[in-house]
């Protein structure tokens, strides 16, 4: 039986003369994305005033965002104007290896920022102790470090199966449950330790951020001051409607326990958090945050007058 060399990703291919539209729609999307990130990644960087623990990881999820969209975008967009969608079996798995890593460190790091939005709010005076640089360096770095082993663990997993039938990938990227569907043997072992990793990754972190904010709300309803009620909760609301789309979303596509669902409703579902949560990302923080509003505007001040001086 001769072995899968390279897979055939069939994209959108189902949606025919729609393709070009589809095209155009998600290259906007991706250009927003990229400023979007850029603008929050610049912004933070060059404004002394966002130096501070939550920016810090903000500026490192906005970071990983890109990388998570680069891997799987330009090919999608270039996949939906050519005919040859085709990706070596290499290829494959580098491109799974490098999405679930950055997916897994997003989760992870929507995580810390739960525990340090905690930190801010119910022990306000140790916060500097309890959040130091060295802290959320050490924070950050385990995030990185276990979203690629998780992503390691998996894509071994998933490509040492053999692939000797179809190469068809009913897909846009090259993700678990589209992957592992062609596989040759059983393969209830490897989705099983899967499906153990993706709970671990989305439910653990899900429920210590769903904690945080038990603390967080009981101490919030404890200020005396409307005011100081309301500035409390917005430093949270950006974070919880991220969390809440990119959980969401995710749960839905992998903690189920076999690969053997349609592939059609996943496809929009995996749109929304490869495509929508990173633009989220940018608009909720830039939007819904005072601090990144005046620092975006400081810049835009700056760059406009040495243009004009020069």
């Amino acid at each position: 039986v001769e072995q899968v060399t390279e897979f055939l990703l069939l994209g959108f291919s189902s949606f025919g003369k729609l393709q070009p539209v589809l095209f155009v729609l998600f290259l906007c999307l991706y250009l927003i994305i990229l400023s979007g990130n850029f603008t929050i990644i610049s912004v933070i960087l060059l404004d002394r005033s966002l130096h501070t623990p939550m920016y810090f990881f903000l500026c490192v999820l906005s970071t990983s965002e890109v990388f998570y969209t680069i891997v799987i975008l330009p090919k999608m967009l270039i996949n939906l104007l050519s005919v040859l969608r085709t990706l070596s079996f290499t290829g494959c798995a580098t491109q799974m290896f490098f999405f679930l890593g950055f997916a897994v460190t997003n989760c992870l790091l929507l995580g810390v920022m739960g525990y340090d939005r905690y930190a801010a709010i119910c022990r306000p005076l140790r916060y500097p102790v309890l959040m130091n640089w060295t802290v959320c360096g050490q924070l950050a770095a385990i995030c990185i470090v276990s979203g690629f082993l998780i992503s390691l663990v998996g894509t071994t997993l998933v490509f040492s199966l053999p692939f000797c039938g179809s190469n068809k990938v009913n897909h846009y990227f090259c993700d678990i449950s589209p992957v592992i569907r062609l596989a040759c043997s059983e393969t209830y072992i490897s989705e099983l330790v899967i499906f153990i990793c993706g709970v671990l990754v989305l439910v653990v972190p899900f429920f210590f951020i769903c904690i945080s904010y038990g603390f967080i709300v009981h101490t919030i309803l404890k200020i005396p001051s409307a005011d100081g009620k309301r500035k409390a909760f917005s430093t949270c609301a950006s974070h919880l409607i991220v969390v809440i789309v990119h959980y969401g979303c995710a749960s839905s596509v992998y903690l189920r326990p076999s690969a053997k669902f349609s592939s059609d409703k996943d496809r929009l579902v995996t749109v929304t958090y490869t495509i929508i949560t990173p633009l989220l990302n940018p608009m909720v923080y830039s939007l819904r945050n005072r601090d990144v509003q005046l620092a975006i505007h400081k810049m835009i001040g700056k760059t406009g007058f040495s243009l004009m001086t020069s």
